[in-house]
């Protein structure tokens, strides 16, 4: 058993405003000098670098699919570790999951973690009808424990009044109201918000202010007892070096992409790597011309190649390099982003050239988790989210195979590249399998 006081943001519906104020609930606790742990629900990557600007920790996923229902406590409680509060970030609607099953949603996470939950309600076109949403959140799952509202986009003084007098017969407190601030606004693109890493500075201005919005309009010490009041969690923390046994031995140097254009990583990956044995190097491929020296294999995760292709294109001599290493057959492992680096071209600017394929841009999103087999029958859980489509490599083995026998990316020698977006820590083999080629 371990005691996280935590809380968890949820909302109706997908841009309520949950981004907002967890990650301005995050800034302003830990203001006040609190150690936060912030974490979210699904498989978002960029929220998290949000939150990691709000707590100065890393942020963290938790998703049910992805590393099994199992796993999301311990996983809480690694993250959490040395921290006093947890503030965990709902994925779309309070209720909205994997179809209609609602395996994956806030819910499911909230009752995993028996966390009390804090509704962030758009009040902006509404007024009493508030207190009949409000009530309908609050009695549609018993499992789910509804602790407080914080009403957001508030017109006026009068209009919060309005909306307090209507709740004032429920039993579900108003712990903040916010008003409508666009200097609160957090740029997005065609996947999402835009990731910190394109933004430093002005991300940073962002959370701070989120910060003092929240500071302001929430009632912050009844938030941190409602956190505090949440039960001990019977759940040991997650250990990646349980996770990958006993370390490889000769600690191989593993590079792993990062910088603006392969923002797109969990925490746990890093981890695992090192966990497994090995020495874990950073690279940018905007910026670095040369491969870590040593460098023995390569992980190009996820991320916007689409919007620095460009640069990445003009950085030759990188490109030159890692076609160099899959020569000699340096195992690479490619998630979305690393597969379109590693193609002959993306949108016509030439790539690594490693894969027998052509990327471009469309106006397609394919979004979605998938089940996913590799040739040697090990099964990973994983989540799809891209607008870019890939000309199909004649004759190549596909990385993996779908339920409905579609095939899925490259395996290419020792490169395994796809657009699948896999967490680690529910295929922590996956590390100890790199390390070990390594």
């Amino acid at each position: 058993m371990v005691r996280i006081p935590r809380v968890l943001i949820a909302a109706p519906s997908s841009g309520a405003g949950k981004t907002t104020v967890a990650t301005g609930l995050m800034a302003a606790l830990a203001a006040r000098g609190l150690v936060v742990s912030g974490h979210k629900v699904g498989p978002d990557y960029i929220d998290p670098t949000y939150h990691a600007v709000a707590t100065g920790r890393p942020g963290r996923n938790l998703d049910p699919f992805l590393v099994g229902q199992d796993l999301v406590a311990p996983l809480l409680a690694h993250g959490a570790r040395g921290a006093d509060l947890a503030v965990i970030e709902g994925v779309m609607g309070l209720f909205d999951g994997r179809g209609a099953s609602g395996e994956a949603s806030t819910a499911h996470v909230a009752r995993l973690l028996d966390a009390p939950v804090i509704l962030v309600v758009d009040a902006s076109r509404q007024s009493g009808s508030v207190a009949a949403l409000v009530h309908g959140f609050a009695t549609f799952d018993p499992g789910v424990r509804l602790a407080g509202v914080v009403l957001n986009r508030v017109g006026s003084p009068r209009h919060e009044q309005i909306l307090r007098e209507a709740l004032a017969a429920s039993s579900i407190p108003v712990l903040g109201a916010l008003p409508r601030d666009p200097g609160a606004h957090v740029p997005s693109r065609h996947l999402g918000l835009v990731p910190v890493p394109e933004r430093q500075g002005q991300a940073r201005a962002t959370v701070a202010e989120l910060g003092r919005l929240v500071e302001r309009h929430c009632d912050l010490e009844r938030i941190v007892r409602i956190a505090s009041g949440a039960p001990p969690l019977a759940a040991a923390p997650w250990s990646p070096a349980d996770a990958v046994g006993e370390p490889v031995r000769g600690r191989p140097l593993v590079a792993v992409a990062g910088g603006a254009a392969f923002t797109f990583s969990y925490a746990e990956t890093t981890e695992l790597l090192a966990a497994a044995g090995a020495e874990v190097g950073l690279i940018d491929p905007l910026r670095d011309e040369a491969l870590p020296a040593g460098t023995r294999a390569l992980v190009l995760g996820g991320g916007f190649p689409q919007v620095h292709a460009s640069d990445l294109s003009d950085n030759e001599a990188l490109r030159t390099e890692v076609a160099a290493a899959v020569a000699r057959a340096v195992p690479v492992l490619a998630e979305c982003a690393g597969l379109l680096y590693l193609a002959r071209s993306l949108d016509g600017r030439p790539m690594c050239g490693v894969l027998p394929t052509e990327a471009v841009m469309t106006d397609q999103l394919a979004l979605g988790y998938r089940v996913a087999t590799r040739p040697d029958g090990t099964v990973v859980r994983a989540h799809e989210f891209h607008r870019t489509a890939c000309s199909p490599g004649a004759g190549e083995q596909a990385a993996y195979t779908l339920p409905d026998g579609r095939r899925e990316g490259f395996l290419l020698g020792r490169v395994q590249a796809s657009y699948l977006h896999v967490h680690w820590a529910g295929s922590p083999q996956l590390a100890r399998e790199l390390v070990a080629v390594a």
